[in-house]
């Protein structure tokens, strides 16, 4: 096994850290420790470094909860984050003195939200490999729908319609930072009374990480008379404008201001590769909400599928290559 030295993050690795992320090919502002310590409390951080030497050669962003380790349950995804140059053999090299150090720690499994391959700045299928070779558990498999900017953008009949309802009435899109009414007005309703949810991230939450964080976390609202009626947070990243939250008002269908919106968004990022609406499965997976599946397919959204999978500390001598 080659000789890597591994640690856990401390604070005064802020600055390295966040350096790596930003040179990384699978990395997002996710990533980034000022994100990843918005919610420290909720989580025992259990984020790794790996160096060679003296140089810093991958990093995992992850949590301890009983003797496994997350990568990251307080995140959308995670996984081990690498650099462009690396080489197949040295990311499993790298993967094998992981689990290792694991393993020699007490932790008995990896789990891992893996990265969406639509956030990934170049092919980075590593994992997959990896995977294979340890035999990981796929545990969830979730649909995630996608607009691929590649193509030419092609809403439904049913949207196009609902499109010329909202611009007879006139509905007015904006850049927004009123989050607080759409949280408290519109979004939080909607969860409770849908899901008996309330929205991930509490209203100060999202306006500190949207502070923060303003070229990647924006909010764009429908208006029809001045009445917000409709609303959608985008995280941005260098690939993917993602839908991470939206709703409308209980007169949305009246009004298609969602529609409108989402159109007009998926518009103004043309210049991404992806627009992501995000999962459209329930049930770890198993389970397809089919309506919301249909409206998000009828703005052009196609299947891609983000896994999360299991892999045995153990395993590490399935890696001697």
């Amino acid at each position: 096994m080659k000789n890597y030295t591994i640690r856990k993050y401390q604070k005064t690795d802020y600055v390295l850290w966040n350096d790596f992320i930003s040179q990384a090919k699978n990395a997002t502002f996710l990533f980034h420790r000022d994100f990843m310590e918005y919610h420290s409390d909720r989580f025992e951080d259990f984020s790794l470094l790996v160096f060679e030497d003296e140089k810093l050669k991958a990093v995992l962003p992850g949590n301890k909860k009983g003797n496994k380790i997350h990568s990251h349950l307080g995140l959308s995804y995670g996984g081990l984050v690498v650099k462009k140059s690396i080489r197949i053999k040295e990311f499993t090299q790298i993967f094998q003195a992981l689990l290792y150090f694991l393993y020699e720690n007490g932790i008995v499994a990896l789990d891992l939200k893996t990265l969406p391959k639509i956030y990934n700045q170049t092919i980075a299928d590593e994992i997959d490999y990896v995977s294979f070779l340890t035999q990981a558990e796929t545990y969830r498999s979730d649909v995630y729908l996608v607009i691929d900017n590649h193509e030419a953008y092609k809403p439904n009949r049913n949207r196009k319609r609902a499109l010329t309802l909202a611009e007879k009435l006139n509905i007015e899109v904006r850049e927004d930072a009123n989050y607080k009414e759409f949280w408290d007005q519109i979004l939080t309703p909607n969860l409770v009374n849908r899901f008996g949810v309330p929205p991930v991230h509490s209203l100060t939450e999202i306006e500190k990480l949207a502070a923060v964080f303003p070229e990647n976390i924006k909010l764009f609202t429908a208006y029809e008379n001045s009445i917000m009626k409709a609303g959608a947070v985008m995280f941005l990243t260098e690939t993917v404008a993602h839908f991470q939250y939206s709703s409308g008002s209980d007169d949305r269908t009246d009004t298609a201001a969602l529609d409108i919106l989402f159109d007009c968004i998926i518009r103004k990022y043309s210049d991404k590769r992806y627009v992501s609406f995000g999962s459209a499965s329930e049930e770890s997976g198993r389970v397809l909400n089919e309506g919301l599946a249909y409206w998000k397919e009828s703005f052009g959204a196609r299947t891609s599928v983000q896994n999360f999978i299991k892999i045995e500390t153990k395993k590490y001598t399935e890696l001697a290559i």
